[in-house]
């Protein structure tokens, strides 16, 4: 059976209270495998009297200059089949008039969340504002959708860990979730922009998962063998340029000397940038 669509934020604040608990799955839309499990996993964790809602919102306000906002792929038909396939209950298709009350996104006065320091690095550091504009968006979202709990992919895992920093500091009753990135069978992670990629392409980007696989594995030298061990297999490969390859704890700080940690990789192939991350163990 097809979700239920709703495309104001009135008609979603009047949706009928369920028995069990609210679960959202925010996307841009375009969705894939990686979002489908999402969804299944909303599905299991509400169970058959809770309610599973998915927003589908192309955001413009975390596109940066230059970047692909208008050549986002918009595919809704197929993307409510996914979400009734995946077991959703209501889809929200919000326009950017209605999530801002301006057709453009933010005005000159709008109040916005401000990322702090951990929205500046990384991604933040090659994406100005970018945090910003997804922090306010996700706010404006749980605010109007009132979930018990909200699943986000671990493949975007600074925009993860912002979101469970944002909720924690700004008091918000919302579980944050985190959900394993799904894979293609070349190890390559499921993504909208991977659509983008032509055949020769797609063969470099594959390099991506290798040097997380290579840093993981040498992480239990400490996190400088992890780091020269990734970049040893990009380096290997002509057609791939490197923004970053770091470790870090799981929270983006500094890497411990023994204990969890985190690989993380951004790298362009093409005209399309790729992120990626891994959990490790540093240490012994």
């Amino acid at each position: 059976m097809m979700p239920h669509l709703v495309t104001t934020s009135t008609e979603v604040r009047a949706l009928p209270a369920a028995v069990g608990p609210r679960l959202v799955v925010m996307t841009m839309g375009a969705l894939h495998e990686g979002h489908a499990e999402l969804i299944r996993e909303a599905r299991r964790r509400a169970g058959a009297e809770g309610t599973v809602l998915v927003t589908i919102f192309v955001n413009p306000t975390q596109f940066g200059a230059g970047e692909d906002f208008g050549r986002y792929p918009r595919t809704l038909d197929d993307d409510l089949t996914l979400c009734a396939e995946a077991g959703a209950d209501v889809v929200w298709t919000p326009d950017v008039q209605q999530v801002y009350g301006n057709p453009d996104g933010f005005r000159d006065d709008s109040v916005t969340i401000d990322p702090g320091p951990l929205g500046r690095i990384l991604e933040g550091a090659s994406r100005p504002d970018h945090f910003r504009g997804m922090l306010t968006v996700v706010a404006k979202l749980l605010a109007v959708t009132a979930p018990d709990e909200a699943l986000y992919g671990e493949k975007d895992y600074q925009q993860l860990v912002l979101i469970q920093r944002m909720a924690r500091d700004l008091s918000m009753s919302v579980a944050i979730s985190g959900v394993p990135t799904v894979r293609e069978p070349d190890g390559l992670a499921r993504s909208s922009r991977n659509r983008y990629l032509s055949g020769p392409e797609r063969e470099v980007a594959s390099v991506v998962p290798k040097a997380l696989h290579a840093a993981v594995a040498a992480a239990r030298d400490g996190a400088q063998a992890a780091l020269e061990a990734g970049r040893a297999v990009v380096a290997d490969v002509r057609g791939i340029t490197l923004d970053y390859l770091v470790v870090t704890d799981p929270e983006l700080a500094a890497a411990p000397t023994v204990g969890e940690g985190r690989v993380l990789i951004a790298a362009r192939v093409g005209s399309t940038r790729l992120i990626d991350n891994m959990a490790c163990r540093l240490g012994a």
